[in-house]
C-alpha cells in the first residue's frame, strides 16, 4: 500500500481569512512572537497570552474550510492507500473540511492543557489566566499550543510514516520552522517523491523534486485530481 504524507502550514488557511504569524497586519502584527508564542512570554504575562489565543480561537471559529482543505479530505477518502496530513496549523479547518487521519504537531486552539498534570480538555471560548484544571484542580491551565522552544506533538509517529512515504507534499509552509522544515529531507531519504505547493518557493524549496506555485485553492484541488487519476 502506498503512502502519501502531506505537511500543511499557514498558507493553506490564509485563503480562509486566517493570517500567518509573518503577516504585516492583523493580530500577529500587534505582538512580538517572543511575547505570545514562547513559554517565557506566558510566564511573564499569562493574561496577555491567554487573551491572544482567545482572539485566535474566535477568528478560527468564524473561518470556513476552503477548497484546498476539502480537496485533501477527498484525497484521503478516495485514494487507494494511506494519506496522513500533518499540520503546523492550530485551527480546525482540516477537521471541518473532512480530513480524519490528521496530526496537529503544534497543538490546537480548541483544547486547553494543564501545565501541572498534562490533562487536556475542550477549551472554552474564553480562557482566563489561572483557570483550574478539571482533573487536578491546579490553577495551571494554558493554551494547548506548542510554542517556540517546545517539542512538537507525535514526532515519533510522524517520522515513522515519513520513513515509508512514497509521496511527500508540503502545502503553504514557509520552510522556516523546524523540525517541520526538515521533513522533506527525511522523506527524500526514504525514496519519496517530494512536492512543494506554495505561493512562492519556501526557504527549503530547492530540496523538493517538484513545485506547484499558486493559490492553494487552485493548486491543491488540481494536484489531488492528478493523483486520483493516477497521472
Amino acid at each position: 500500500m502506498s503512502t502519501i504524507v502531506i505537511l500543511t502550514g499557514a498558507g493553506i488557511s490564509a485563503e480562509s481569512g486566517l493570517e500567518t504569524f509573518r503577516a504585516d497586519t492583523g493580530l500577529w502584527a500587534k505582538h512580538r512572537v517572543e511575547d505570545v508564542a514562547t513559554p517565557e512570554g506566558f510566564s511573564r504575562d499569562p493574561a496577555l497570552v491567554t487573551g491572544f489565543y482567545n482572539e485566535r480561537r474566535r477568528l478560527a471559529a468564524a473561518a470556513r474550510p476552503n477548497a484546498a482543505h476539502r480537496a485533501l479530505a477527498r484525497l484521503e477518502a478516495e485514494y487507494d492507500g494511506e494519506v496522513l496530513v500533518v499540520t503546523q496549523n492550530v485551527d480546525d479547518l482540516h477537521e471541518r473540511g473532512g480530513t480524519q487521519n490528521l496530526i496537529h504537531m503544534h497543538g490546537g486552539l480548541n483544547t486547553a492543557l494543564c501545565a501541572a498534570c498534562d490533562h487536556r480538555w475542550p477549551a472554552p471560548a474564553k480562557m482566563h489566566a489561572g483557570d483550574a484544571c478539571p482533573a487536578c484542580s491546579a490553577p495551571a491551565a494554558r493554551p494547548d499550543i506548542v510554542w517556540f522552544g517546545e517539542m512538537p506533538y507525535q514526532m515519533d509517529r510522524i517520522f515513522d510514516v515519513l520513513g515509508r512515504a512514497h509521496i511527500f507534499a508540503a502545502i503553504g509552509s514557509s520552510g522556516n520552522v523546524y523540525p517541520a522544515a526538515g521533513f522533506v529531507a527525511e522523506a527524500a531519504r526514504a525514496g519519496a517523491h517530494t512536492l512543494e505547493i506554495n505561493l512562492e518557493p519556501s526557504s527549503v524549496g530547492a530540496q523538493f523534486d517538484e513545485a506547484l506555485l499558486g493559490p492553494a485553492t487552485q493548486t491543491v484541488p488540481a494536484w489531488v485530481d492528478s493523483i486520483l487519476r493516477g497521472a
